[in-house]
C-alpha cells in the first residue's frame, strides 16, 4: 500500500470468469445502482481465498454453473471515474461443467445468460466496465498463460 492524500490507498482485487460453450459467453445480467448491467461472473476476493478459488466460486454463485479453470487470461487494471475507486482484475477462462438451475444467484444479478460475442459487443453501452469487453477481446484473440504461473502461498 501507498500512502496517498492522507489515508492509504488499496485498490478492489476482483475476479472475472471467461465461460465459453458453443461459441457462447456465460454472462450475468444484474443491478447496479438501479441500472441493468452486463458483467462476466465476476466478484471481490475473500480473505484467504486464492484467486482461482475465487473465480470458481464467483462463477457459482451468481450463475449456478461449476467450471473448469483452463487458462489465466491476465491481469486488468482500472478506475472508475464516477467512484474513484481502483480496480485490480485477475482474469480466467474456463469451461462449464455443470449447472444446478435450482441454484439461488446472489443478490444483484438478474439472470445468467449465454451471448455470442457478436451480442455481447453490441450490447457494451450496458457493459458494467471495459474491463468486461476487454477480457473477452483478450480470449478471442486466443491470450492463455498456463494456470500455474499463479502462486498462492497459505
Amino acid at each position: 500500500m501507498t500512502y496517498r492524500e492522507g489515508r492509504f490507498w488499496q485498490p478492489d482485487v476482483t475476479v472475472a470468469t471467461v465461460v465459453v460453450a458453443d461459441g457462447r459467453l456465460l454472462c450475468v445480467e444484474e443491478r447496479v445502482n438501479g441500472r441493468l448491467v452486463i458483467n462476466q461472473p465476476a466478484g471481490h476476493l475473500e480473505p484467504d481465498e486464492s484467486l482461482a478459488e475465487a473465480a470458481l466460486r464467483e462463477t457459482r454463485e451468481e450463475t449456478g454453473w461449476d467450471v473448469r479453470l483452463t487458462a489465466f487470461l491476465g491481469a486488468y487494471q482500472w478506475k472508475a471515474e464516477e467512484t474513484g475507486r481502483h480496480y485490480l482484475r485477475f482474469a480466467f477462462a474456463a469451461e462449464p461443467e455443470r449447472h444446478d438451475p435450482s441454484r439461488p444467484l446472489d443478490e444483484g444479478i438478474v439472470q445468467a445468460l449465454w451471448l455470442t460475442p457478436d451480442e455481447l459487443l453490441a450490447r457494451r453501452d450496458a457493459h458494467r466496465s471495459p474491463l468486461v469487453w476487454q477480457v473477452v477481446a483478450d480470449h478471442l484473440a486466443g491470450q492463455r498463460t498456463p494456470l500455474s504461473v499463479l502462486q498462492h502461498l497459505a
